[in-house]
């Protein structure tokens, strides 16, 4: 594994005690004690503070509105996504077998450990700091909710907008990269040339860009 100086300054979080980020990184298929129970206190704490963030900036959205923004939050996919912008795969101790059948990027295997790194972080230095963990690492997808929208993402909603008017669909295009390897920024042009638009989205990872790019366009387009 490599040195893990680099995911805590991603993480803005130094463990006092490795060991639970050495537990955290671990998958079972390497040996024991690996992450699953800090997999399953860290799914409880992660619940918990997206519950609080979405409570705190959506005052008027009713109990099941909430809990459709949350699910879309901490579904494996979003997770997934986050853990490939802190590269998590690079630092995690998998079996032979899974580290030839590509474990590292299994969206699964990431989104399981984004979840133990989370509980372990909360053994580590409490409540408050892994509050902190979370909005840092969720903010940027936060920020794309609409709490007027059917759950789909701003990429799926600006396509059907432009299917349903039979309009040609959105093209994007990476416009710069910033940043050292572990906390790029990535910048994302999302153009419709048919309706002179060209909308810019930035974010740490190429799908979030994408996404902030799109929430830009629909919002160009009068569609929000």
């Amino acid at each position: 594994m490599i040195s893990v100086g680099r995911l805590e300054t991603a993480l803005g979080h130094c463990f006092g005690n490795p060991e639970l980020l050495r537990q955290a990184l671990t998958h079972r298929s390497h040996g024991s004690p690996h992450n699953e129970r800090l997999e399953f206190l860290g799914d409880s704490v992660l619940n918990c503070v997206v519950a609080t963030l979405l409570y705190l900036r959506f005052s008027s959205l009713r109990e099941g509105e909430l809990s459709r923004q949350r699910a879309s939050l901490v579904r494996q996919e979003s997770l997934a996504q986050v853990a490939q912008t802190l590269k998590l795969g690079e630092y995690l101790r998998l079996g032979e077998g899974e580290m030839k059948s590509g474990g590292f990027r299994r969206p699964s295997i990431l989104a399981d450990a984004l979840e133990a790194l989370l509980g372990a972080i909360y053994l580590d230095a409490g409540f408050e700091a892994v509050r902190n963990v979370i909005e840092r690492l969720l903010t940027p997808q936060i920020e794309l909710l609409d709490p007027r929208d059917t759950g789909k993402d701003p990429k799926t909603a600006l396509q059907e907008f432009l299917q349903g008017r039979k309009l040609p669909l959105p093209q994007y295009a990476l416009l710069a990269t910033r940043g050292e390897a572990h906390a790029q920024e990535f910048e994302i042009e999302c153009a419709i040339p048919s309706q002179a638009i060209r909308a810019v989205g930035s974010g740490g990872s190429r799908r979030i860009a994408e996404q902030a790019a799109a929430h830009e366009a629909l919002r160009m387009l009068g569609a929000l």
